[in-house]
């Protein structure tokens, strides 16, 4: 396994055998295929941040995020979500730049 991005909340790891990532937060760790990977992407672009500040739409300031055909739920704060988001950004921009770089032989 081969740590693909990090950062404060979140480690996204890529198994260069079984071809599958596996997401990991501080208390779970998920294992994903790629096409369950783009669509916790899809997921997490789809939150609307705008309305974690403004009170009528969104008054909790939390987030609930059901992945990997409802089976794991990440449950997020606002600070959590906006780190999701760049995570998610930077995830994708290092596999799109460099798929084959992290790959050991």
């Amino acid at each position: 396994m081969n740590i693909l991005n990090e950062s404060t909340y979140f480690t996204m790891r890529q198994c260069d055998l079984k071809r599958c990532f596996v997401f990991e937060t501080a208390h779970k760790s998920v294992k994903l295929t790629f096409c369950q990977l783009l669509a916790l992407r899809n997921k997490v672009n789809a939150i609307n941040l705008c309305a974690h500040f403004n009170e009528e739409e969104h008054e909790c300031g939390i987030e609930i995020l059901l992945f990997k055909n409802r089976e794991h739920v990440l449950i997020l704060d606002t600070y959590q979500v906006i780190a999701l988001k760049k995570f998610m950004e930077d995830t994708f921009s290092i596999l799109e730049c460099a798929p084959l770089a992290h790959l050991s032989i």
